[in-house]
């Protein structure tokens, strides 16, 4: 989703130990373990004496909802500090500081390509392709939107399944490969809506179902749900017919159901709309230096 994101200024006050580090909002401290960190690596390659300073960080992503905002907050704080310093540290670098900062991220330091991410090591296991299929997405939330604490997840399944969880997921990427490289965007929503009851087992939704029953009701090619959160989208094919009654049909349901939505948007553009069909187009991916424009969420 392009839009949404997370900003970052650093002041450096030479003079100061490198972890005398002020941060706003004092609540960031994923962002604030990332900043020193930066410095300790950013003063290495530079040759400058590492110092504090004043982090400032605004964004606008719903926080705890699995939507990457600590991952964007933490790599918004590592390139402020390079940038203090002179420095463009390159993305493999950036991902080994943010999993050093927060045990795990996103792989937001990218490019915007699907890869396969070791989001505990920070680093790519595979690239799929340039781009994903085309597809428009109806968002919702679960759980009436409450944040989800991801530290407190179970790190590993149960030993016994282990096994069977390698060979599922192991299906799974091969199904991804082929849908990313055909543009299958039916086939792509059936890797998401495996790999979202997958997710649902240790987050425990229970709207799963009932979100699965929408997308064949209104013929959707399936549903995602984040991993680490509580966000979700139904998923359509832009080609499909009748895609504007399909949206709104869809809406309506996630209504009927009390699933309250966000808004819909498309994987190839940067507009959104609130409630209602998207426009696709093809537009620029957003990268690091995109300009930012006010989100459209609204509040949960």
């Amino acid at each position: 989703m392009a839009g949404p994101g997370s900003s970052a200024e650093f002041v450096r006050l030479t003079g100061t130990a490198a972890e005398a580090l002020t941060v706003v909002p004092a609540d960031r401290t994923k962002a604030a373990r990332a900043a020193v960190l930066a410095v300790a690596a950013c003063a290495e390659r530079s040759g400058q004496p590492p110092c504090g300073g004043r982090l400032r960080l605004t964004g606008d992503i719903p926080v705890g909802l699995g939507m990457g905002s600590s991952t964007s907050d933490v790599i918004a704080a590592v390139r402020a500090v390079a940038s203090s310093y002179g420095l463009r540290l390159p993305p493999d670098t950036v991902s080994k500081l943010a999993v050093r900062a927060e045990q795990a991220c996103d792989p937001l330091m990218l490019d915007g390509r699907p890869v396969l991410f070791a989001q505990r090591e920070g680093r790519v296991l595979e690239v799929f392709g340039s781009f994903l299929p085309p597809l428009v997405v109806v968002g919702c939330t679960l759980g009436g939107g409450e944040p989800v604490d991801t530290l407190s997840l179970p790190v590993r399944m149960p030993a016994e399944t282990d096994m069977r969880e390698v060979r599922a997921y192991e299906r799974l990427r091969t199904m991804l490969r082929r849908a990313v490289a055909t543009g299958d965007v039916q086939l792509l929503g059936e890797v998401a809506t495996a790999s979202a009851w997958r997710g649902c087992r240790v987050l425990g939704h229970q709207e799963f179902d009932a979100l699965v029953g929408t997308a064949r009701k209104v013929g959707a090619c399936g549903v995602q749900i984040a991993h680490s959160g509580a966000v979700a989208g139904l998923l359509f094919d832009p080609s499909a017919p009748g895609l504007r009654h399909r949206l709104r049909s869809c809406v309506r349901a996630l209504h009927s159901l009390g699933i309250p939505t966000t808004r819909t948007f498309t994987t190839s553009s940067t507009q959104e709309i609130l409630h209602g069909p998207a426009r696709v187009r093809v537009d620029r991916q957003a990268g690091p230096h995109t300009a930012r424009r006010p989100s459209r969420l609204p509040a949960l």
